[in-house]
């Protein structure tokens, strides 16, 4: 069985809260989401919050077009990078990747 593909786009982000909008978007994360590091491991490790269909497949984050916001914010990608790590760690159904295609800006 195939993993829930979610396309976690940064094209455009610039700070954390830009992030944490992407994520709550990309991921559909419930309005009462924290929006700081804490609630998106918590979330990403959290299968009852995941989108419908990955509890059964497994759940596959790519996140693209990621190198602006880390050239620009590279403390808070150094960050996001741990935080999708941790949760990956947690949750065997989850997988987390960087697409390295994409703009170089």
């Amino acid at each position: 069985m195939t993993q829930l593909v979610v396309d976690l786009d940064l094209d455009g982000v610039t700070d954390k809260a830009g992030l944490m909008d992407r994520c709550a978007d990309a991921l559909r994360l419930p309005d009462w989401f924290g929006r700081n590091w804490d609630a998106l491991t918590d979330s990403l490790s959290d299968h009852t919050v995941w989108p419908e269909g990955a509890v059964e497949t497994g759940l596959l984050v790519v996140v693209r077009n990621w190198r602006p916001y880390a050239k620009g914010r590279p403390g808070e990608w150094e960050t996001a990078v741990e935080v999708f790590g941790e949760a990956v760690d947690r949750t065997p159904a989850l997988s987390v990747v960087l697409a390295l295609g994409g703009s170089a800006r």
